[in-house]
């Protein structure tokens, strides 16, 4: 299948089939398309809390209740559930920590190159650390690329996935002991295959049209 083909048949699915598992390889395809994710600097400011049980997924389900009680059976009712979490900050420890990883994986030809990537991706922290004065949101902003990233490949394994905000981020701290890990949460992403109660799988996509959201320069 095209890719242009694929977004146009994958949805955001609203109910799902507690009856329905994820494979051991398919979620090992999930666990490898996170670690793949591309973010600005290679910065990686993220961390993913995986569940496929039901205790897990009651866990994550505590932060949406009350106002966000729709979402209860999308987590509960899902094969899996991933919460989406950013760092609350990134230090100078952190940035060392990735050019050691970077270097243990080959990416330096030499010296020189090391020290290129650290004043690079040091010119670009400092930036929103100390100026633009925004890093936390130009964290976020790197964890929803690996959201995107999931739900696009979560199509092409053919997992119907539903990623939701409504959640209480004070209630999810608290339970998963968040702000004493240095993250906050992001976004839930639950993955399954639709129930056939799914009223959204019937419904037509509906999209902006091309003309409306490219502008093509010449």
């Amino acid at each position: 299948m095209k890719l242009s083909e694929l977004v146009k048949e994958r949805y955001t699915t609203k109910a799902f089939d507690p009856s329905f598992s994820l494979t051991a390889d398919q979620l090992e395809e999930i666990k490898t398309l996170l670690q793949y994710c591309p973010s600005s600097t290679n910065s990686q400011p993220w961390h993913f809390f995986i569940t496929g049980t039901k205790e897990g997924k009651e866990r994550i389900a505590k932060a949406a209740a009350g106002r966000y009680e729709v979402n209860v059976p999308k987590i509960t009712n899902a094969s899996h559930v991933i919460l989406f979490c950013s760092r609350s900050y990134i230090d100078d420890a952190y940035l060392e920590s990735l050019l050691e990883n970077e270097e243990h994986n080959g990416r330096f030809t030499g010296a020189d190159s090391k020290k290129l990537q650290r004043g690079t991706r040091l010119f670009y922290t400092d930036m929103h650390r100390f100026e633009l004065r925004d890093v936390q949101h130009w964290i976020e902003k790197q964890t929803y690329i690996a959201l995107g990233t999931l739900l696009l490949g979560a199509g092409m394994l053919g997992i119907d996935a539903c990623p939701m905000e409504g959640f209480d981020p004070v209630i999810m701290s608290r339970e998963l002991n968040l702000r004493e890990k240095g993250l906050t949460a992001s976004v839930i992403v639950a993955l399954g295959r639709h129930a056939e109660t799914d009223y959204n799988r019937k419904l037509p996509k509906s999209r902006l049209p091309q003309e409306f959201i490219i502008t093509e320069l010449v």
